[in-house]
């Protein structure tokens, strides 16, 4: 229980990390390399995080007899730990660029398309997951309210990605306003399933002691 509470406070942590570094007025007082600090120590908050969720709360890779919603389950907290890795990679290389050249135009850290379509993937298969909780290995590891923030999270994240591509006739991206919504919308809904998911966590141990306290 004490790792699943480090899960969600490092998910808690990484998202009010990328939502400040989504905000103008938070990118202007803190100039560019300090913004690319703040993505990239979200995304390592974010990392630390998902390595928790894959790998010391109880899940356990898919094996033969594994059921659906196990299988699910398993393969969505990989992939969200993969797309963290590509988060890691993105900011670490904006936040290189702002140290060297921190007044270049355009410098600074844009939403990474690979490590958004790897958080959608894997709310996808969070939802799958959900179906089927009564079968997982702890009812508790997947909630309604927890999968559906996520995935808002990561359809936000997704738009940010898409309005952040460069148009190669102008130089631009598609959409500044929607790269800084998108960011920060995610990261509001990533923030809500964290603290949810701690409250989630902190019911469900009392509702097992209280069952093991009952009389035979």
């Amino acid at each position: 229980m004490r790792r699943l509470r480090r899960e969600a406070w490092g998910f808690a942590i990484g998202s009010l990390c990328f939502f400040a570094g989504a905000l103008p007025a938070y990118a202007q007082w803190a100039g560019a390399v300090w913004t690319g600090v703040t993505f990239f120590v979200g995304s390592v908050f974010f990392t630390v995080a998902a390595l928790i969720q894959l790998l010391l709360s109880g899940r356990r890779p898919p094996r033969e007899h594994t059921s659906r919603p196990d299988r699910a389950d398993w393969w969505s907290a990989a992939i969200q730990f993969a797309g963290t890795l590509l988060f890691n990679a993105s900011t670490l290389v904006a936040l290189l660029a702002a140290m060297a050249r921190p007044d270049a135009v355009g410098v600074g850290w844009r939403p990474d398309a690979w490590g958004s379509l790897a958080f959608l993937v894997s709310s996808f298969l969070a939802v799958e997951a959900t179906r089927g909780r009564e079968r997982l290995w702890d009812r508790d590891a997947r909630t309604w309210h927890g999968t559906g923030l996520g995935m808002l999270g990561s359809i936000a994240f997704a738009v940010s990605a898409v309005a952040a591509y460069v148009v190669p006739s102008t130089g631009e991206l598609v959409s500044v306003q929607w790269t800084n919504l998108g960011t920060a919308i995610g990261a509001l809904c990533f923030f809500g399933a964290a603290v949810l998911s701690r409250r989630t966590i902190h019911h469900g141990v009392i509702r097992r002691h209280l069952h093991r306290r009952q009389p035979a």
